[in-house]
């Protein structure tokens, strides 16, 4: 009678706490659930594995594209990685070119702007991050203060009308969407960062405006540390950062050389 008790209870919902997987690394609980999260949210799919769900899957997947031993294992590493800021779309889309612009002028317009910095330099800066993509590719900007434009940039927090809402301050900066109708190539900005013009502490909105357009025209995230596309926000203090090669090759492959067409 007291066997069949224990077993019993034993047998009681929450009775016994299950152990975390191999893939948690010995990492403790709450470490393992932000690693889920992350996973969950910037490896959403592969294609060519038959478990899509699977987070050894996702993990590998992850490290992968940072150039990290391919384990499935999470380690200190990885934790570091996860915790840095970044841009708020998944790092391997399911398309891995994704659409672009068919006509030569692309039109622009900023809906809402930031305190942190006055709404001039907001222009300014957002002028030159797309004269970084415009020398190189044959394709011409232009700002419209109101109306309809093909790209429309804001400054948001929390839920603000797209299926990503922000979550403050650090982790996820900004996100933008590919070409297309509707939200297709707008920008947004999250509003509970501390924008700078790359001097004083904050994130570097050139930089980051430079990074979320290049998704504003088409390119995925580049596993370059020196591309403005890599996923991870690398605290470019300088005003004077370029595009790297690798940028440029995968910008010219959507849109042709700037070279053969002005």
């Amino acid at each position: 009678m007291w066997l069949t008790f224990l077993c019993a209870v034993c047998l009681l919902p929450g009775s016994l706490a299950l152990p975390l997987p191999k893939e948690a690394g010995g990492m403790n609980e709450e470490q393992w659930k932000q690693a889920q999260d992350y996973l969950k949210r910037f490896y959403p799919y592969d294609s060519k594995s038959k478990d899509m769900n699977s987070l050894e899957v996702k993990l590998k997947m992850m490290q992968k594209f940072f150039g990290l031993p391919v384990t499935g294992i999470l380690n200190s590493r990885i934790i570091i990685i996860m915790r840095r800021p970044r841009c708020g779309i998944p790092d391997v889309p399911e398309n891995p070119q994704g659409p672009k612009w068919t006509s030569s002028v692309v039109t622009y317009r900023i809906a809402s702007y930031t305190r942190d910095l006055p709404r001039f330099q907001v222009d300014q800066i957002v002028a030159k991050a797309f004269q970084m993509w415009g020398k190189v590719i044959p394709l011409n900007f232009r700002k419209v203060e109101r109306g309809i434009a093909d790209i429309i940039l804001r400054f948001a927090v929390g839920v603000h009308g797209d299926p990503y809402p922000f979550d403050g301050p650090g982790n996820t900066l900004a996100h933008a969407f590919f070409p297309g109708p509707g939200l297709g190539g707008d920008a947004h900005f999250d509003d509970d960062e501390t924008w700078t013009d790359g001097r004083g502490r904050g994130i570097n909105f050139l930089y980051t405006a430079t990074h979320e357009l290049g998704h504003s025209l088409g390119l995925p995230h580049s596993s370059n540390p020196k591309s403005v596309m890599y996923p991870t926000y690398m605290n470019e203090n300088s005003e004077d950062f370029q595009l790297s090669w690798d940028d440029i090759r995968s910008i010219q492959k959507l849109y042709g050389n700037i070279y053969y067409f002005k």
